[in-house]
């Protein structure tokens, strides 16, 4: 194993650099060109089709046979002037990746005949095996159908990997009775009830409103070492993060990565992985060095909430192929190593009409800016009122390592407005009195829109400790993992905000209907609100222990593992805010929490036993074979009749390095059994506590001595790349 590690550093000097580029042309040129997109559909659809197909696409409208017909041989003919010969139907199960079985257009016919063929049938559903995909006791081993159904929302697209093209439909997956599986269908559900709820309280303001569509730009953070290095580190291949390793001399602390030049050979990584981006018409805008050193981000334009997540999860799959491409690893982990920055997805998020309007922006009129009120408020009560809900949806083994660190916010849900907004809230919780009278109408005319503008541009500080923050017309939800499908936040997100609306919406039209004025029934809501959701509202440093203790007395909740954030799922308050906006049944929910949970399990189990192999048979050996060495010159030196004090220095190396590898091994031993009784409990709720809180307390005990003997032993001896070679050698 030392020989791999220092084979992984030779190469590394010697690699090979890959040149990208997108040669002369530009973006605008190759951007969607693997995309069945409108333009490619105006080329190869009727006009009944095309029509009919969009209107599918914006309306959720059923695609009908005979138009599924005449979409799927269009789709194949585009596809097949691009050299495809194969197509699947491509969805998101609840695994953390993507899925995919590939069927042929080649086909015979029952006189042998030899033809391509894709019909209506083919488009719309197929059955890949639904028993072997997490379902939390949906499906049975012997109940092994499911189906994937097409999303037309979501263009098809054609993906390329070496030589060969597939024609890639994105699609729900759903169990043969209609339960969900997956992460779209919910997400699909979610965005047509918000989609209603926000339109009725569009229409106190403007009539004309039709559709109301969730918008999201994600921010993807990443790190990128040497694939020769990570092959050489079994926890790096296993689990995605370090599980041992001492943090080197030089991390970030000189802060001279960040927003530095990027790395020639990581620049052409960039590329390429943008041009593959491009092809599929994911709109990439930025990229830039994070703060950790090997830390990058890029982020792209902000897209409808559906097809933005099917963008993040496609993206992430291209970065690791391509990466290959250029003997590169590219880490989503939240924290794949310790001492440094981890990675986060932020999910920044609005409401945008059909009409023009981006809700959470400011106007220029008084209706405007009461219409904006009116949906900043409601997403703060939102946030308020499911908190716990919204912390749970960004849970998981891996962002456990991550949240309340230095560069992500803490585990305690809180609302960063900035000082401005505060004091208009504030303005309108004060002035605002139970009964109105016509003086007081002035409220209305709160003349915010000429200063915003200037405000977002120079004067708002971004609070990168919150949580959930306003960035001008947008809120920032900061708290969200970067390996994570963007779908689960955005769901809770989504289903929150609708209820919250419809709450809105209810004690307005009371008040107009007891004869209060529109403007000032809807003032007085708001006051309500402003008022009842005050308490999540916080300006200040998210990590200080000033503020737990604040939030402690605001009665604000501090989850800080997931076991603990996923029982939000399963309250009542959440399985009745989930039921009532038809996003998941009883069972489609309590099957979610229980594969959660399952997910946690599997992934402590899987460190527990790559933590424990790495320190038995990598370690320890190194170690013992330097405390030979050790013990051979301090025999030597006594032989020839050398003083005590002439190597009291190697006695001293080997007392600590027996020290060291006994906490290792007990620490080891005793963290099995704790394993075996945490798999000896059925309960799978119960298991994820003991994984937490009696089987993963001792990684932190082996990485200590680990980490120790790191420093002492001989490193010719070392077998594992350290934290210096893998962040800083490319």
């Amino acid at each position: 194993m030392s020989s791999l590690r220092f084979q992984a550093i030779k190469s590394v000097s010697g690699e090979e650099k890959i040149i990208s580029g997108y040669g002369e042309k530009r973006i605008t040129q190759i951007f969607g060109s693997n995309v069945f997109n409108g333009h490619n559909m105006r080329e190869y659809l009727s006009d009944e089709a095309y029509k009919s197909l969009m209107n599918s696409a914006k309306n959720g409208t059923r695609v009908d046979r005979r138009m599924a017909d005449q979409v799927a041989a269009s789709m194949k003919a585009w596809a097949e002037a691009r050299g495809v010969t194969h197509f699947t139907h491509w969805f998101q199960p609840l695994t953390g990746t993507t899925a995919e079985k590939h069927d042929s257009f080649f086909t015979i016919k029952s006189d042998g005949t030899a033809i391509e063929l894709f019909d209506g049938d083919a488009l719309i559903q197929q059955e890949p095996d639904a028993s072997s995909f997490p379902n939390g006791g949906i499906r049975a081993t012997f109940e092994a159908r499911g189906y994937t159904a097409w999303d037309p929302s979501s263009p098809a697209f054609i993906m390329e990997a070496g030589s060969g093209k597939t024609l890639c439909i994105p699609t729900i997956f759903i169990a043969y009775n209609g339960e969900s599986l997956d992460h779209k269908a919910p997400l699909l559900k979610s965005i047509s009830a918000l989609d209603k709820a926000a339109v009725d309280v569009c229409h106190f303001f403007d009539k004309n409103v039709s559709k109301v569509i969730a918008t999201l730009g994600w921010e993807q953070e990443y790190f990128v070492i040497d694939e020769s290095l990570a092959n050489a580190r079994p926890d790096l291949l296993m689990c995605g993060r370090t599980l041992l390793g001492h943090s080197p001399a030089k991390g970030q602390q000189l802060e001279d990565h960040y927003f530095g030049s990027i790395p020639e050979r990581v620049y052409a990584f960039m590329q390429d992985f943008e041009q593959e981006s491009y092809k599929l018409g994911i709109p990439l805008r930025t990229r830039h060095n994070e703060v950790a050193p090997s830390q990058f981000e890029c982020a792209p334009i902000f897209e409808e909430c559906n097809i933005a997540v099917d963008h993040n999860t496609l993206l992430m799959d291209v970065m690791n192929k391509v990466a290959k491409r250029h003997k590169l690893k590219a880490l989503l982990h939240e924290k794949p190593f310790a001492g440094v920055n981890g990675s986060g997805k932020h999910n920044n998020w609005s409401l945008a009409t059909d009409t023009g309007v981006n809700l959470l922006s400011p106007g220029k009129t008084p209706r405007t800016n009461l219409m904006f009120l009116t949906f900043f408020v409601n997403t703060i009560k939102a946030v308020h009122d499911y908190a716990d809900l919204l912390r749970g949806s960004i849970a998981s083994a891996n962002n456990d390592h991550r949240l309340g660190a230095n560069e992500a916010p803490p585990a305690i849900i809180s609302v960063y407005i900035g000082k401005f907004l505060s004091d208009v809230l504030d303005e309108v919780e004060t002035r605002v009195k139970e009964k109105f009278s016509e003086q007081d109408e002035v409220i209305l005319k709160l003349d915010i829109h000429k200063q915003i503008p200037e405000l977002l541009m120079d004067n708002t500080d971004r609070n990168r400790t919150s949580p959930f923050a306003f960035t001008g017309n947008k809120f920032e939800f900061r708290a969200v993992g970067s390996s994570a499908n963007c779908a689960s936040p955005m769901v809770v997100l989504n289903t929150i905000m609708t209820e919250t609306l419809k709450q809105f919406k209810k004690d307005v039209d009371g008040l107009i209907e007891k004869g209060e004025k529109k403007e000032i029934a809807i003032l007085q809501v708001l006051r309500q609100n402003i008022s009842d959701s005050k308490k999540i509202r916080f300006e200040g440093d998210n990590y200080s222990e000033e503020w737990a203790a604040e939030a402690k007395r605001r009665g604000l909740s501090n989850f800080k593992t997931t076991p603990e954030a996923l029982d939000a799922y399963i309250t009542d308050k959440s399985k009745a805010v989930f039921f009532d906006n038809g996003i998941f049944s009883k069972r489609e929910l309590e099957a979610r929490h229980e594969i959660m949970l399952e997910d946690y399990v599997k992934k402590v189990q899987i460190e527990a036993r790559i933590i424990g192999s790495l320190a038995t048979n990598n370690v320890l050996p190194s170690a013992i074979n330097y405390q030979n060495t050790l013990i051979t010159n301090v025999r030597g030196l006594k032989e020839i009749g050398i003083d005590k004090k002439g190597y009291k220095a190697q006695l001293n190396l080997v007392e600590k390095v027996s020290e060291h590898i006994q906490g290792i091994n007990d620490n080891v031993e005793a963290m099995i059994e704790a394993r075996k009784q945490a798999n000896n409990t059925d309960d799978m709720h119960k298991r994820a506590l003991k994984y937490c809180h009696e089987v993963k307390p001792f990684f932190d005990k082996i990485r200590y001595h680990a980490d120790k003997l790191e420093l002492i032993v001989d490193d010719q001896l070392w077998p594992l790349p350290k934290y210096s070679e893998l962040l800083f050698m490319r």
